[in-house]
């Protein structure tokens, strides 16, 4: 199974974050996830098989109890994939900030002017009257 056909479903996407800070106890795990997604203790064993033996975690004997944690591999194979498409969107997300901090800084100089811009020329406007001062 795909790395996405397994976290592409809501509850198998949250077991790992409820094992990101250590392990934890496979009944403590289904109480959570019975509790967020209202599903059955065997529903809740199903999808722990599946991460299981799709390699996401890996469990563990602890007496009566089964010690459930992340397995990092298949994370960071997914982290690789997922590099390679982030050149992609990291561009366009650096170019919306830059965007962004203009119309804030625009909105903050027409705030502290009182609203009044037409005293303070942009750099456009500066540049234009600039060189008709020198003609």
């Amino acid at each position: 199974m795909h790395a996405f056909d397994v976290l592409g479903d809501p509850v198998r996407r949250r077991v790992p974050e409820l094992l990101a800070d250590g392990e934890r106890a496979a009944g403590d795990v289904g109480v959570v996830i019975r509790a967020e997604f209202g599903i059955s203790p065997p529903g809740v064993s199903q999808h722990l098989r599946v991460l299981r033996e799709s390699g996401f975690v890996v469990v563990r004997p602890d007496g009566m109890r089964r010690l459930y944690a992340v397995k990092a591999a298949p994370l960071r194979e997914v982290d690789i994939w997922l590099e390679r498409l982030r050149q992609f969107w990291s561009r366009r997300l650096d170019a919306l900030a830059t965007e962004v901090a203009r119309g804030q800084r625009q909105r903050r100089d027409q705030r502290d002017n009182g609203g009044n811009t037409a005293g303070t020329p942009d750099r456009r406007q500066g540049t234009e009257s600039s060189s008709e001062e020198e003609k």
